[in-house]
């Protein structure tokens, strides 16, 4: 399984003790105006794409490959495997999952001339096993394609902090949670240095969801307020 990963006086980069990240799934049109928005409150967010629908025939819902260029990447966003076409590596055999993954990276790597080394898992993910799926096995295989890191979910977390274990990342909370607002002044307002020295971990915000959910429930406004409240901030 590898070792637990501990982390002593880390920083984020210019010496802060605060991060907030985006990361944003299914590669859809809707991406654009979140990409848009984003980067008003100069906020980055890493965007999970489905090589197979990216790269397949035009559907009025995924985005295309010149627009994943010019208006997330051109515009200092990052992207990440999703699998290729979307199959939760805990339901699938380790044959098929290695194939989704790996189809997926070196796809987006040769569309976009970059190195893909991050994942969120896509589907249910790992949080059900099939087909002689499990987690040891899915964490070595994505350890030997030269995948980095890869998000789940299961649980939001209020702790905001760093994984012990990169191929279960838990993000900090949905969009949607009802609590999110509360989340943001707790996590605002927490000061790492004032901290007793043992304990004096710096923070992470990792926000998770899908652009078309903001589209669906005509609530745009709740990312804009969010954006406000994490970007722009000179201890984040």
């Amino acid at each position: 399984m590898g070792k637990i990963m501990r982390y002593r006086f880390l920083r984020f980069p210019e010496g802060r003790t605060k991060a907030a990240t985006l990361s944003y799934d299914d590669g859809s049109c809707f991406d654009l105006k979140l990409a848009e928005l984003a980067n008003q409150y100069h906020m980055k967010v890493t965007f999970n794409i489905n090589s197979g629908y990216l790269l397949g025939s035009p559907d009025g819902f995924h985005l295309n490959a010149q627009e994943v260029s010019r208006y997330l990447l051109g515009t200092g966003h990052e992207i990440a495997v999703h699998g290729k076409y979307h199959r939760a590596p805990g339901k699938v055999s380790p044959l098929d999952g290695i194939r989704d993954i790996l189809e997926c990276r070196t796809e987006l790597e040769e569309q976009f001339g970059i190195l893909v080394r991050g994942m969120a898992y896509p589907d249910s993910g790992i949080l059900e096993y099939q087909n002689g799926a499990s987690y040891a096995n899915i964490r070595q295989y994505l350890m030997d394609l030269g995948i980095v890191y890869a998000r789940t979910l299961g649980q939001d977390n209020r702790s905001f902090g760093l994984p012990s274990d990169w191929y279960c990342w838990m993000p900090t909370a949905h969009h949607d949670n009802p609590e999110i607002f509360d989340y943001i002044k707790e996590f605002t307002e927490a000061d790492p240095n004032q901290e007793y020295s043992a304990s004096r971990t710096p923070k992470l915000f990792y926000l998770w969801g899908h652009s078309h959910e903001f589209d669906r429930n005509g609530n745009w406004d709740r990312f804009t307020q969010i954006c406000r409240q994490l970007g722009d901030r000179e201890d984040v």
